[in-house]
């Protein structure tokens, strides 16, 4: 079938208008697949191949033929910036065929909402935390409002995958299809995903559709990128001659563009390269955390200041106010702006921000799929995408443990890029969670929204949405009490259950609407003594360093955010705050690689290219990758186990709580997801053969749960039963399986 001919006309003439000579493969095959199936869609291409358009063609087209009585399009993004991009686009689109599009967030003003309930028709784009509180505060509104609704579409379906915010759009759409008795049709879209099996499950939960899935060929992306490492202080890896003294030729320098050579003298090295190489460009520059970006500004500006030039560099971040973000955003879409906004992963997802030259990543992202978005914010309207790699790096001491002369970042980047070249991996959906946080959510708001119901009748509309198919009645039975017991829920004399008193100031907070964890500081106490703040700390008995200081935990009270600790003497590797999200071991596995093999890499400049060969003399003589634990010295061990963030954390326990009295263990300290350092009592095969004999007997992932720790990790954790708090770390964070599979791999090996 011709797609082009199918459109409707006034969707032809949007073709024409744009001068497009024909329709790439991506429209083709989403015409395709919404036109001759009833099935949901999945649409994965690169950024700014016309997925949106793609997807919204056809869709148009469909609902210009047959013209919806209610909304008959609900488009759903994960960023209200994102919304108001798309609004005028779509506006655009449909303006010829007087198809209304609405959009509905924070920021829109209540009479505009009001016109759409009166007369809802045409498109509605909105978050999910915007779509919760209409279900709740509109719920007797849902049938006439979605009464015929006939498609959602999911923009950016990537950002939901793996979180409690991907489980709430979920039972938002089964919730709310029930109220309006609707089963629209699902379409995701996204640029980066890693399993499309896995995500087309996801995307068609609830439907009892299946998910179609178009193979499109992709034309190959046009990269440019360079990755160069740099000490704080001098001299750089390319420049020690004790450490190069293997006489290694040097690789060429593949720069995009000569230095300038204007940062101030006493630059930080990493900060001047970027200062210099955002010279008169449009750029972003990318941190991994709220605080580095901050710094990162801060010290950026300082060099306009110190060089007498004017200010060009502006901040994005999600601690920030809409007002301050907005105004980044309107500055950098200026045609002739030549700004530089450092920010964090606020800028990863598909805003129009202009044609932006290149974008600086300092250090290594913790996904595949943040690296392809952040990299997929440049290169837009034919140039190639462009990203710079700033990896830092303090010397390490003289006398510096094994683990700590190992440039983890510098292996994680080149890990990210290797795993997308060599097989187009991307990190898939995970499936397996326990999500008891999510549930306290679903529960409260349903209840707010339906009124009283029977304990059966809430048990029947909750658990059955399909995100809580882990979740069993004896788990939900808990927590009910749980909630009754606390006031959060409250029984009714007809033996009913309605929204209590605790519950009440919960769920009419405007913050309930979201599911994802705000950035709150804890206090970091000793005894009296206010030591600083961080966010998310670690569990009792982990290190944290503040006030110049190395601590350890003894108490977390997440009700009142305070950490409790002690004094620790000596120099340990300890936690700053900064938590590196859930990496998976097929990248801790392709770091390894990166040790081993002895291939060039094109992309690694001359600082980079030295500092990895150094890295890898220094793992073949000391049999890093060869064998998993490396004896440091006396008694004095590491593993390097190469494995992901939660396998690590698994094995970790596993170590400590099962094994530590039979190995003697000691001063046991990590780096997570790289390394543990410890000292122990035993030989190394009585290790092995300890560990396999620990390994045999019976394992409940609840014992690897310390007996005084609560382990919040999601936004309403700590409305819940510590049981199910516990459960849910145990049996869905920890991944036990994959621990054990590696540990007995060892054991095979080396016994």
């Amino acid at each position: 079938m011709d797609i082009y001919r199918r459109y409707a006309p006034f969707i032809q003439e949007f073709i024409y208008r744009n001068n497009w000579e024909n329709l790439r493969a991506i429209q083709a095959a989403a015409g395709d697949a919404i036109f001759n199936t009833e099935e949901n869609v999945l649409l994965s291409a690169s950024t700014a191949s016309g997925k949106t358009e793609a997807a919204f063609f056809p869709i148009l087209t469909l609902l210009n033929e047959e013209p919806s009585s209610s909304i008959g399009v609900l488009y759903i993004a994960p960023l209200k910036a994102l919304i108001n991009d798309q609004f005028v686009r779509l506006n655009d689109l449909c303006e010829e065929a007087m198809i209304p599009v609405w959009h509905w967030h924070g920021d829109v003003s209540p009479d505009k909402k009001r016109k759409m309930v009166k007369n809802p028709e045409g498109i509605l784009q909105i978050t999910p935390e915007s779509l919760e509180a209409m279900l709740m505060r509109r719920h007797s509104e849902i049938p006439k409002i979605f009464g015929d609704l006939k498609f959602v579409v999911i923009d950016e379906i990537h950002s939901f995958l793996r979180s409690d915010r991907g489980g709430q759009m979920l039972c938002l759409l089964e919730r709310l299809s029930r109220t309006a008795s609707v089963n629209p049709r699902r379409i995701g879209l996204s640029a980066t995903i890693g399993d499309p099996g896995l995500v087309g499950e996801f995307l068609a939960a609830g439907t009892g559709r299946g998910t179609v899935i178009p193979r499109i060929e992709s034309s190959g992306a046009n990269w440019r990128i360079n990755m160069e490492h740099f000490y704080l202080t001098a001299p750089q890896a390319s420049e020690d001659p004790v450490k190069n003294k293997n006489n290694s030729p040097k690789a060429e320098v593949i720069s995009v563009e000569p230095a300038t050579d204007t940062a101030p003298t006493a630059a930080d090295p990493g900060m001047g390269y970027i200062f210099e190489h955002t010279r008169g460009k449009k750029c972003l520059v990318f941190s991994n955390s709220r605080e580095e970006c901050e710094a990162v500004t801060h010290e950026l500006r300082q060099y306009c200041e110190a060089m007498h030039e004017p200010d060009r560099f502006l901040i994005h971040h999600g601690n920030l106010s809409t007002s301050y973000r907005e105004s980044a955003e309107d500055i950098i879409k200026e045609e002739d702006s030549l700004v530089t906004i450092c920010t964090t992963s606020t800028l990863e997802l598909g805003i129009d921000i202009g044609r932006l030259e290149r974008a600086f990543q300092i250090d290594a992202p913790f996904t595949v799929s943040s690296f392809l978005q952040r990299m997929g914010r440049t290169g837009r309207r034919g140039a190639p995408s462009e990203m710079w790699f700033v990896m830092r790096e303090e010397h390490a001491e003289q006398r510096a443990l094994l683990p700590e002369t190992i440039p983890w970042k510098l292996l994680q980047g080149i890990a990210l890029i290797q795993l997308y070249i060599e097989e187009r991996w991307v990190e898939p959906p995970k499936s397996d969670r326990y999500p008891y946080s999510l549930l306290y959510h679903q529960t409260m708001s349903t209840l707010a929204s339906g009124g009283e119901m029977t304990p059966a009748e809430l048990a029947g509309r909750v658990l059955t949405l399909s995100y809580f198919k882990m979740v069993s009645q004896d788990d939900f039975r808990m927590l009910l009490h749980h909630l009754i017991e606390k006031d959060h829920i409250q029984m009714t004399e007809r033996g009913g259950l309605i929204v209590g008193l605790e519950g009440e100031r919960v769920v009419n907070n405007f913050k309930f609407y979201a599911v994802f964890q705000d950035n709150e500081e804890y206090s970091v106490r000793c005894e009296s003594e206010e030591l600083g703040t961080l966010v998310a700390p670690p569990p009792v008995g982990d290190k944290i360093a503040i006030a110049g200081h190395v601590w350890v935990v003894e108490e977390v009270d997440p009700k009142r955010h305070q950490v409790y600790c002690s004094l620790v003497k000596g120099n340990v590797p300890a936690y700053f705050g900064d938590v590196p999200g859930d990496i998976h071991t097929k990248i801790l596995l392709r770091m390894k690689a990166v040790l081993e093999e002895k291939k060039d890499y094109p992309y690694l400049l001359t600082n980079a290219k030295a500092r990895l060969l150094q890295a890898r003399d220094t793992s073949a003589r000391s049999f890093v990758t060869a064998k998993p634990l490396v004896n440091l010295g006396g008694r004095m061990y590491c593993i390097f186990p190469w494995l992901g963030t939660y396998s690590f954390l698994a094995m970790e326990r596993f170590l400590k709580i099962r094994c530590a009295d039979r190995l003697g263990l000691k001063g046991f300290i990590s780096l997570r997801p790289y390394y543990m350092q410890f000292t122990m009592a035993v030989s190394e095969d009585e290790f092995y053969k300890i560990l396999s004999e620990e390994l045999e007997k019976p394992m409940d992932p609840m014992e690897f749960v310390y007996p005084k720790e609560v382990p919040v990790f999601d936004k309403y954790d700590d409305m819940l039963p510590e049981e199910l708090v516990k459960k849910g770390f145990a049996y869905g964070v920890l991944n036990i399986e994959e621990m054990k599979s590696r540990i007995m791999e060892w054991c095979k090996d080396n016994m």
